[in-house]
């Protein structure tokens, strides 16, 4: 989520996820495809629990098309969800919003980014899941990329697209209001919070949800000890994720961002606990790198893991600096959860035990994670995509690979799995700069208590589009598998929409 007038070095595609996806598709006009940034992964348990907008019990799935034309506006944004049903999510069941939908705050304009960062969590306490919507290239009086959100209530018939607007408290002190949310009870008081980062290195948390007319019940910042970038990149946090690392039902952050100018490093993520007086950065902690992370349990002993991508892996300077470098393939590093917190690391690449393929020179291996139970066995499983994997000759065609948690934590030997588009049974077929697995989802969209898999990719030059693959019981299947299309969902395919590149978290 950037300024669209920042610079990229060679070495820092990886950081494009600060990238507002309206920018990247703004910049596609005139070059070749960068990948940009989405919203995968995090939430308040160690057992990331589903949206369910609506209350029937089955797990909905918001993808956003953050780049999508509204009543001729260029970019101005929509967000769609999809609801579960006992056959899984289509554009069957679903609700599209925009701004120019009715009870929705503000208007579609050119540019505004709505649903370039999206998060779902009870704000109002009436049993439905709302969401937060962020659009962060809004222009705010005079400001260009002030950046606005919106709090959609959702109801019995799901999202109606009513909502409340989430002032900025400090409107001149940053930009891109939004850029980074992420839902908790960070306190414990049983109400859900909303932390929302922007372009500075201030998070502003809003207490006990939101009123009917927008009023929270509480609000205070954190300030996680990482820069405001460099000038290429002053964009304060990359990534906001909510999730009970030290099992005390306190939901703690974790903020992966850059790190401070005294330490020597390119990005590093920090563990940030909630107390009974909500997030604290005075027991502040520094994780291993990454710009997506997930929260869960991968090995069931009750305390939520971290996982994190670091799509680029590092090499070092002369100056002792990690830097991304694509050369290695990319990495996803685990950090398990204890009553003290953050414990011990492992890593995983995709030459680590039987995970398929190589780690190769921009395969972009963590690019996105998400966990979930696919097997109804209590432990996480993850699932980690490769958007840039190179598959029989053909370019940037990707890949997700699924791996499954045990007693001993993610497991690379056993019951591994990976799907592309030429997998026999998955729809469509492997294209040059489809890049699937630009978002990854594991929620149980059928209500059988098993996470089902949802893949966005770059379908067809930026229009986007999703694919569902069901759990069997047992594991991810292509049984029963479906394609869900924008122009279906009811989004516009002019411009590059980039439906299903963003999802909820």
């Amino acid at each position: 989520m950037h300024h669209t007038h920042a610079s990229v070095h060679p070495r820092g595609q990886a950081r494009l996820r600060l990238a507002l996806a309206t920018a990247t598709a703004a910049a596609l006009t005139g070059g070749l495809l960068t990948l940009s940034t989405s919203a995968a992964t995090a939430a308040d348990s160690t057992q990331v629990p589903f949206a369910d907008f609506n209350g029937d019990g089955k797990g909905d799935l918001v993808s956003s098309a953050p780049g999508a034309y509204v009543s001729g506006q260029k970019a101005a944004g929509q967000v769609v969800a999809l609801y579960g049903t006992s056959t899984g999510v289509s554009s069957a069941k679903r609700t599209t919003i925009s701004q120019n939908t009715a009870g929705a705050p503000g208007t579609a304009e050119s540019g505004d980014g709505f649903g370039s960062e999206t998060a779902y969590a009870d704000f109002n306490g009436d049993g439905y899941d709302d969401l937060a919507v962020a659009s962060p290239g809004e222009k705010v009086g005079s400001d260009t990329n002030g950046g606005t959100i919106a709090v959609l209530w959702g109801s019995r018939s799901g999202l109606t697209g009513k909502g409340v607007t989430v002032s900025d408290p400090a409107p001149s002190s940053h930009d891109f209001w939004g850029k980074t949310l992420a839902a908790g009870d960070f306190d414990g008081d049983g109400r859900d919070d909303l932390a929302v980062g922007n372009s500075s290195n201030t998070i502003y948390v809003f207490k006990r949800g939101f009123g009917s007319t927008g009023t929270p019940g509480g609000r205070y910042t954190v300030k996680p000890p990482i820069t405001n970038g460099t000038n290429d990149f002053p964009y304060g946090p990359l990534r906001l994720t909510a999730g009970d690392v030290n099992g005390d039902r306190r939901t703690d952050l974790i903020v992966d961002g850059y790190e401070t100018k005294t330490q020597n490093g390119w990005n590093t993520n920090y563990y940030v606990p909630g107390t009974s007086g909500g997030l604290s950065t005075a027991s502040v902690k520094t994780l291993k790198a990454g710009v997506i992370t997930a929260v869960g349990d991968v090995n069931g002993d009750g305390y939520g893991d971290i996982v994190s991508g670091a799509d680029w892996d590092t090499t070092t300077t002369g100056g002792g600096v990690p830097i991304p470098d694509s050369a290695t393939g990319g990495k996803v590093n685990i950090t398990y959860g204890s009553a003290s917190g953050p414990a011990g690391t492992t890593g995983i690449t995709q030459n680590s035990g039987n995970v398929p393929g190589t780690s190769e020179k921009g395969d972009r291996f963590g690019y996105e994670i998400d966990l979930g139970d696919v097997n109804g066995d209590g432990y996480q499983d993850l699932v980690v995509s490769s958007p840039s994997e190179d598959i029989g000759g053909v370019t940037d065609t990707g890949q997700v690979t699924v791996l499954y948690g045990t007693a001993n934590g993610i497991s690379t030997t056993t019951g591994v799995q990976a799907f592309a588009q030429s997998t026999a049974g998955v729809p469509g077929n492997d294209e040059k700069n489809d890049r699937f697995g630009m978002d990854v989802k594991l929620d149980d969209v059928t209500g059988d208590g098993r996470a089902d898999l949802v893949v966005g990719s770059y379908e067809n030059d930026l229009n986007g589009g999703l694919t569902y693959l069901p759990s069997n019981g047992t594991k991810i299947t292509t049984t029963g598998s479906r394609s869900v299309s924008p122009s279906d969902s009811g989004v516009s395919t002019t411009g590059y929409p980039q439906f299903g590149v963003t999802f909820a978290n």
